[in-house]
């Protein structure tokens, strides 16, 4: 046993040093590693422990480690087997081709070529009104989202394993049936411990009038400032456990995630802004009409409009975002170039980087608007966010991280901990999953207050792992479940859940796991009697 796992250490150990030289901190590292060995401080007589201390005392050792722990946290499923259930890989197959046939119905309908060279008027006036692209005169009235949530979601809802066999031929319209494994409550409690033992956390102090907060905040804003100094990723995720001070959140996410930026990603950066100049993409004009029908409705994102649009449309040019499809199960779309032949050097995927955006797309980006003012700084953590989680809430998969599973944990959690709701719910023939999807689908981007997402996206940073979205979806039907039962309609359900302003993460996270006792407990936001939990005042808690 000992010897198959020093052969599996090895082989990735090999696999990490072939792939470390197509990175792009490779030549910079290599070139600083060899002037490092021509210092005095590497002695050739001790040569490997000399080496490895320089290498400490200069920072190249932690800027390693961290390469390493950014490289495996992205390897951690083999990229040979993208997806292991045929009937789920069909059904993304499918998807596709949906996907496909509306981009291309569309641009046939209002005659528009999917891509082509802008022309030097063009180019002048995308290059003036650059930082003012709100301004941009562009008739958008024929064009609509490929995609909606609400779409995706009927696909998901169709999809069946071929081992399913309904009971007296009915079949199931959630997703319980599917035959995957996610977590149960007791053992998100204890994944998620620092919030299951009630610790102090960023995000406690609702109203601003514990006299203890200050203090709490003050402690770890000190302590993010030694992690900070550290610069060792690992140590980072650690800390964001319990959320991150407003004034240090910016360079904890950005060192965390990898995505700290220099000259080099400053020259990437305008390598994609001069591909945005050079080619006019039809998804320009989905991604700008997105950004008019999310963020600039949206009274906390509209502000953000101008640095949206550059983010975003740099963003569909960025080819390294392909990396994400070696360990996902989706495929982009290919097109062949315009009166070429069908072959493969004359095939080219679209939009180059593979992502057709839907309606909403674009509040995968708002919240960071708040973290960065530097639009170069945004992209690069936003798009490291997006390869490393949000990719996997727009494909047909069974990865523990994806949005069916996110949605199965959802179902399966009302479905034990809230039965009232659930019958409730089912009496009346509505899904409880049309009412969180879109919840889910954007980790409750444009849902919750920036803040509250903001300390919702500490959490799945610091656990890695999106799960605490579907809990707090659940957790938030519980806190409204008094309202919910006095409704019977799709329409007035929604309605019910339709302002989340007053939704506070942590403690909302923290008095469900804190409360919770057995899997006997039947509600997930209140204590075991069924009445919400009273603070000192005897007032119950906001919700």
């Amino acid at each position: 046993m000992a010897e198959v796992k020093d052969m599996s250490i090895h082989l990735t150990a090999e696999r990490l040093t072939t792939e470390l030289k197509d990175m792009d901190i490779y030549k910079g590292f290599y070139e600083n590693l060899q002037r490092l060995v021509a210092t005095s401080k590497v002695k050739e007589t001790d040569f490997k422990e000399t080496l490895i201390d320089a290498m400490k005392q200069t920072g190249l050792e932690t800027e390693l480690r961290n390469t390493v722990y950014h490289w495996l946290r992205s390897h951690k499923n083999p990229s040979n087997v993208k997806e292991p259930l045929v009937y789920l890989r069909k059904a993304q197959a499918q998807w596709e081709k949906r996907i496909n046939k509306s981009l291309n119905s569309m641009a046939a309908e209002i005659k528009v070529n999917l891509s082509q060279l802008r022309t030097p008027e063009e180019k002048q006036e995308m290059m003036d009104k650059w930082n003012e692209l709100s301004v941009y005169d562009i008739d958008l009235s024929q064009y609509r989202p490929v995609y909606a949530p609400k779409d995706f979601l009927e696909v998901l809802l169709w999809i069946r394993s071929p081992n399913y066999k309904p009971i007296d031929g009915l079949l199931s319209w959630e997703f319980i049936h599917l035959p995957m494994k996610v977590k149960t409550l007791r053992e998100l409690k204890k994944f998620y411990k620092e919030l299951s033992r009630g610790e102090a956390m960023m995000g406690m102090d609702i109203n601003g009038e514990n006299p203890h907060y200050q203090h709490t905040y003050n402690e770890r804003a000190l302590l993010g400032e030694r992690v900070l100094a550290c610069r060792h990723a690992p140590v980072t995720q650690e800390y964001l456990k319990k959320g991150a001070p407003r004034s240090l959140r910016a360079r904890l996410w950005a060192q965390v995630l990898g995505a700290e930026t220099g000259p080099q990603e400053e020259k990437y950066f305008q390598g994609l802004k001069a591909l945005v100049m050079q080619y006019n993409l039809m998804t320009d004009k989905l991604i700008i009409k997105d950004v008019q029908l999310t963020a600039s409705n949206d009274h906390q994102y509209f502000v953000f409009e101008d640095v949206l649009y550059q983010v975003m449309l740099c963003f569909s040019r960025d080819t390294a975002v392909l990396d994400v499809f070696q360990h996902s199960c989706a495929t982009p779309i290919h097109g062949i170039l315009k009166g070429k032949t069908p072959v493969l050097e004359n095939t080219v995927i679209y939009p180059p980087n593979g992502i057709t955006p839907y309606h909403g797309f674009t509040m995968y980006a708002t919240p960071f608007c708040y973290l960065y003012d530097d639009p170069i700084q945004l992209y690069f953590v936003f798009r490291a966010f997006y390869m490393r989680y949000w990719f996997r809430l727009h494909e047909v998969s069974s990865h523990p991280q994806g949005v069916l599973s996110m949605c199965l944990l959802f179902e399966r959690l009302l479905h034990k901990h809230e039965p009232e709701l659930w019958v409730h719910f089912k009496k009346h023939s509505v899904q409880p999953i049309r009412l969180a999807f879109k919840w889910i689908m954007r980790t409750f981007s444009g849902h919750l207050p920036p803040e509250q997402v903001l300390y919702l996206w500490d959490l799945i940073l610091g656990y890695d792992s999106m799960e605490v979205v579907p809990l707090l979806a659940v957790n938030i039907l519980s806190i409204r479940r008094e309202n919910l039962l006095s409704v019977t309609s799709l329409q007035n359900f929604e309605s019910v859940l339709a302002d989340l302003s007053s939704i506070h993460v942590i403690p909302l996270l923290q008095m469900c796991l804190v409360n919770y006792e057995s899997d006997a407990n039947l509600s997930l936001s209140c204590a075991p009697t069924g009445r919400q939990p009273k603070s000192k005042d005897g007032n119950s808690p906001k919700s």
